[in-house]
């Protein structure tokens, strides 16, 4: 049944990772169009990540209450809603109203996710889905960029994106029965019957250094997807309609990095995968430092997705070896919601940075980032493990 259930699983990543980047894409037409400040996209973001926030958060509850597939399916067809609905937006302030369903849709969904994959599958296949985030998060912006090129405008790129999530929330209906007769295996057990409190999670040994260290993955993750289209244009004075596309960069060192990644966390456990990734993404940040043209620009894009290839999946991957199965799911809805803290915060934060100073801080911003994302994982391994008879290699 879990090898049935796979092909779905991988369908519903993609789905997450198709509307991820859209607006990073979009922005500089999108602005222009509702006559709004550059850093507006800020709250736009602010406010997906403070449903994401909210969803993550209660994912324990929402999970054991109506199972894994019913969570996935319903995320999923809100986000469909959401993104039409951006689509025929004609004020920035009902763009800001469909934001709430949006970031609402991806908490939940995320963290049951994850922590459905991180239970029942070995640490290759979590990278391999994720893998498929990336699929569908390279494609936005070449779709947004197809539909600016071809005078669709970003309202055509938000309608296309609607309907390929329609499509996947109707397969992921159909998909159900299958998710159902799982529902009843032993594995399926392995949480605590109740939902465990939130004050009671962030008090397990270890779970404020990984609350802080998704902090810092997302904030750095996110900050690139968007602003690296404006970064391109503002200061390597790439056009805004080509900077689109460029920008998808990111997304393919992201998703080939997470396809390399799956072999390697074969040889190498997840510890190791995290601190190659940022070694990686510090190189990355490096080469926008340089001055030169577009290549080199486009090289630090792809340093940094290749970099950020193996962090996210690998953490979370880890998180029954460090917290225990028990209280994998609720600890896993923790990190998603500190993750888009992340989110919420730091990208609206770069957009002050570029309106009052100048948008070529940004690999500044992202290297301090990086910084504390890395104290962070180091104080995490040096926490005793939760005694879930795994070994590291196995994590």
């Amino acid at each position: 049944m879990l090898q049935l259930l796979l092909p779905i699983i991988y369908l519903a990543f993609i789905s997450l990772g198709l509307p991820d980047s859209l607006l990073g894409a979009a922005w500089l037409s999108m602005h222009q169009a509702f006559g709004v400040p550059i850093s507006y996209a800020g709250i736009i973001s602010m406010i997906i990540a403070a449903g994401t926030i909210a969803s993550s958060l209660q994912s324990d509850r929402v999970t054991k209450a109506l199972g894994t597939g019913t969570v996935t399916a319903i995320s999923v067809g809100m986000t469909a809603v959401s993104l039409l609905g951006f689509s025929l937006s004609r004020s920035f302030w009902v763009l800001c109203l469909w934001a709430v369903p949006y970031g609402l849709g991806a908490g939940s969904v995320d963290a049951s996710l994850n922590n459905y994959v991180a239970l029942h599958y070995k640490s290759q296949h979590m990278s391999w889905l994720h893998c498929m985030w990336g699929v569908g998060a390279t494609a936005g912006p070449y779709l947004m960029g197809y539909a600016l090129t071809q005078g669709a405008g970003w309202n055509g790129g938000y309608r296309m994106i609607a309907c390929i999530q329609i499509a996947l929330t109707a397969v992921l209906v159909l998909s159900l029965p299958l998710w159902r007769r799982r529902q009843g295996a032993p594995s399926q057990q392995t949480s605590a019957p109740g939902a465990l409190p939130l004050r009671q999670i962030v008090r397990l040994p270890g779970a404020k250094e990984v609350m802080l260290c998704f902090f810092c993955y997302c904030a750095l993750e996110q900050t690139v997807i968007l602003w690296a289209s404006s970064y391109m244009t503002l200061v390597k004075s790439i056009p805004s309609e080509t900077a689109a596309s460029y920008a998808g960069m990111f997304f393919i060192g992201i998703t080939a990095g997470r396809a390399v990644s799956g072999f390697l966390t074969m040889k190498f456990h997840d510890a190791q995968m995290i601190r190659l990734g940022q070694l990686l993404t510090g190189l990355g940040i490096l080469a926008l430092f340089l001055p030169g043209g577009q290549a080199l620009c486009l090289a630090g894009l792809l340093l940094i997705g290749l970099g950020c290839a193996p962090i996210y999946p690998c953490i979370i991957h880890s998180t029954p070896y460090h917290f225990g199965p028990q209280h994998s799911q609720a600890m896993i809805g923790v990190q998603m919601a500190s993750a888009y803290m992340g989110t919420l915060l730091m990208p609206p934060c770069f957009g002050l940075i570029a309106d009052h100073s100048s948008a070529a801080l940004l690999p500044v911003f992202l290297l301090v980032i990086l910084a504390c994302m890395v104290v962070m994982h180091r104080a995490l391994t040096q926490q005793a493990p939760a005694g879930t008879g795994l070994t590291a290699a196995e994590a």
